[in-house]
């Protein structure tokens, strides 16, 4: 991911009206929603628990595996790509290594919780938090560890579902007082709560509409209005997915036969499209030709 892309992503943010930025839980989702036509990607802990282990997001993954994940779907397309950064993995050092291993997997922006490590969904009941000390520290370490300026640092706080809005608003004031780009406190969703939000935490605002927060959602309209900058849809493509495997191979089960599966199915030439198959043969055939240039020579 190009600087470029870093500084889009930005733009993006600080650009009028909402931005729609849905979930890529692997390369192939994220090829998909950028020929959508979406502007952006957020990659994050939920669907990757889900895609690379069929589990729950309880905080089971490592920094590494996420690194790797990231680098994968940033590399299958040119729209940025903002990633979940857990909790850092750990103290302030490997806060540092993981700013420094997503920064070279190519993110345009990441985030990160003051959950206690291991994390889980901030939709899950069971959460902690590390006290508001530990969690600015580990944010001085993030911002010292990255070498590009242009990709932004977002430091999330869950203290909301434990100790109340003023709790949350007051940690993301902190947390943009020592240097982040954007504060973000988890579960504050009603337009109520994103209106005081916003008059007492500088910065863009990015909203979650999670398919982990149940049904009761703000909707776009309503949070365009409220002025917030974008909104994340972090699984939506993954519980499309999830939903369109089942019901394709519980047709399948029943039918004994493909015959219903067709309107189910992507046609073979769209699916080509997708990961772009006509241009990589002809960079097979490009570098087949220059070789038998050399040769002939």
């Amino acid at each position: 991911m190009s600087t470029s892309a870093r500084q889009s992503f930005r733009a993006l943010l600080a650009s009028p009206g909402l931005t729609l930025i849905p979930g890529a839980y692997d390369a192939l989702s994220a090829r998909i929603i950028e020929e959508q036509g979406f502007s952006a990607i957020v990659a994050g802990g939920y669907a990757a628990a889900g895609s690379l282990l069929g589990q729950p997001d309880t905080g089971q993954s490592n920094m590494r595996d996420f690194a790797d994940h990231y680098a994968r779907i940033c590399d299958a397309v040119a729209i940025p790509v903002y990633a979940d950064g857990d909790t850092g993995f750990g103290g302030v050092n490997n806060m540092r290594q993981m700013v420094k291993a997503f920064e070279k997997a190519g993110v345009a922006a990441l985030f990160f919780t003051d959950q206690v490590f291991p994390s889980r969904c901030g939709y899950l009941p069971g959460k902690q938090v590390i006290p508001l000390e530990n969690m600015l520290a580990k944010l001085i370490a993030a911002l010292d560890a990255r070498s590009d300026e242009s990709m932004m640092i977002c430091a999330r706080t869950d203290v909301f579902a434990l100790e109340g809005e003023e709790a949350a608003i007051h940690r993301c004031q902190l947390f943009m007082e020592a240097g982040a780009d954007m504060a973000k406190p988890q579960g504050i969703d009603q337009p109520d709560a994103i209106a005081r939000l916003l008059r007492n935490v500088p910065g863009p605002h990015i909203a979650t509409l999670s398919q982990a927060a149940g049904p009761s959602h703000t909707p776009p309209a309503a949070l365009e209005k409220l002025g917030v900058a974008a909104a994340t849809l972090p699984s939506l493509t993954l519980f499309a997915a999830a939903k369109a495997v089942r019901d394709s191979l519980s047709i399948l089960k029943r039918d004994f036969a493909l015959d219903n599966l067709q309107d189910k199915l992507i046609s073979l030439d769209e699916y080509y499209k997708i990961v772009r198959l006509g241009e990589q043969l002809a960079k097979e055939k490009a570098c087949d030709d220059a070789g038998l240039a050399l040769i002939k020579k």
